[in-house]
């Protein structure tokens, strides 16, 4: 059950633990160097780029049973938690106490905070409030040497270097978070959730870059096109309109009159290009209702196949219809059946592509097509991850973006936490990456 995540890789597991402290992790770390095994870190098994999949016989790291909230400070809005804590799980605990944690990836439901700390996973409600980086302050860390140090503090500008913010979004190739502490946000007192159907990706496209020209940054700016919209209302029956070539869900927080004016201003640009359905949810059990469709898309697509691939590039938004157009016909290319959802409003796009992994030769041409579109999403001055992590799936197509120096600083960067290369060994760097020697002369290739 450990051999891979949810993408479409699997790997080689020698041996699996389940600590219940940092104490065991730390002895476990040890224990593996003792006997020359590599570490690989998981969590809930969620990612989608084969992050947490051993390329080599090695020891499995699983963090789920450290999902304890330690400490909340509610004057602070902080939180020490455990990396095996589910995500949604502590902002339904945090409720009653009018506070929540702000990144919510889709796979909230499942998806554990360690995991979410080691892609810098992002969600629908980052858009304004930033992906999981800008909510975390400190972490307890266990050092490829089995060492416990803490990387960042509670202090709000805490002096040295910054390593917070270099081992948030590491992928485990740093060591391993034991403990975490998270900003918390205030629930806020008013919310507004829209639901914006178009006749075209044009129309939807231009209404997305509309909103954010105008100043207005909505809590969240989702889209989907017609076929994921099919999938998900006969998924989940949200009341999405199934005619509409593209929809868009906008949400607005904030005190009443904020969240009055924005979804004002929304209608008003919505309408202004041609937007066919504007509907805002009356209710609290409308707007969730809403919200399960979006955050129930990868599950609908099993519809349409029985496997799924896709990638989790980002581009301009003012590039948007050219990139998609781009991607839909690489995907007619290749005959595949593929469907797009994605957070519009920062232009992180996720071309979703389904199969059947059983029929010869399909998940390399699925592969293949999925690579096309990766890399016309960077020639569109993109990257290529904005919350799925780069794992092993996008280690190859690092050179995409990435120069040689760039590669090699992030190399040595990777050894001085980790010289030996027993963390999470095969991942986010290309083999190649360190293009100097430690006297700074080029090696040869």
């Amino acid at each position: 059950m450990f051999a891979k995540d949810a993408g479409v890789t699997p790997g080689l597991v020698e041996a699996a633990v389940l600590p219940r402290t940092t104490e065991e992790v730390a002895t476990c770390v040890r224990i593996a160097r003792k006997h020359g095994l590599p570490i690989v870190p998981r969590g809930a098994g969620t990612g989608l780029a084969g992050g947490a999949v051993p390329t080599e016989p090695g020891l499995l790291v699983v963090l789920t049973r450290l999902n304890e909230i330690h400490d909340v400070d509610e004057v602070a809005r902080t939180a020490w938690v455990g990396p095996g804590l589910i995500n949604l799980d502590l902002s339904k605990r945090l409720i009653e106490r009018g506070l929540h944690f702000a990144p919510d990836p889709s796979s909230q439901s499942a998806s554990t905070i360690g995991g979410n700390f080691g892609t810098n996973a992002g969600g629908p409600h980052c858009l304004a409030d930033g992906t999981t980086v800008a909510h975390i302050l400190a972490a307890e860390f266990v050092t490829p040497d089995g060492d416990i140090v803490m990387m960042g503090g509670e202090a709000p500008d805490t002096p040295g270097l910054d390593l917070r913010s270099i081992v948030v979004g590491s992928e485990g190739t740093l060591g391993i978070a034991t403990k975490i502490l998270v900003r918390l946000m205030q629930n806020p007192p008013d919310v507004a959730t829209l639901l914006l159907g178009f006749p075209s990706i044009e129309d939807a496209a231009t209404t997305v870059s509309q909103i954010i020209a105008s100043g207005l940054i909505p809590a969240a700016l989702e889209m989907m096109d017609q076929p994921m919209v099919q999938a998900v209302e006969n998924f989940v029956h949200a009341g999405y309109p199934t005619d509409a070539v593209a929809v868009l869900l906008a949400e607005i927080t904030g005190t009443p009159e904020t969240v009055l004016d924005g979804t004002n201003a929304i209608e008003q640009v919505a309408r202004r290009n041609n937007a066919n359905t504007v509907r805002v949810a009356t209710d609290p059990v409308e707007r969730a209702l809403l919200w399960r469709g979006r955050k129930s898309a990868f599950g609908a697509v099993a519809q349409k196949a029985p496997d799924y691939y896709l990638h989790d590039t980002v581009v301009p938004r003012t590039e948007l219809v050219g990139v998609l157009t781009k991607i839909y016909e690489i995907a007619d290319e290749y005959g595949l059946d593929m469907l797009n959802v994605f957070h519009a409003g920062d232009g992180n796009l996720h071309p979703l592509v389904a199969f059947d992994s059983k029929e010869s030769g399909k998940l390399e041409t699925v592969m293949t097509a999925a690579k096309e579109m990766v890399r016309v999403s960077v020639e569109a001055g993109g990257s290529l991850s904005g919350e799925h992590g780069i794992g092993l799936e996008k280690r190859d197509l690092m050179g995409l973006v990435f120069s040689e120096e760039d590669l090699d600083a992030q190399a040595r960067i990777r050894d001085a936490f980790d010289p030996d290369g027993v963390m999470n060994p095969g991942k986010v760097l290309p083999t190649g990456s360190r293009c100097f020697d430690a006297a700074g002369v080029r090696i040869p290739t």
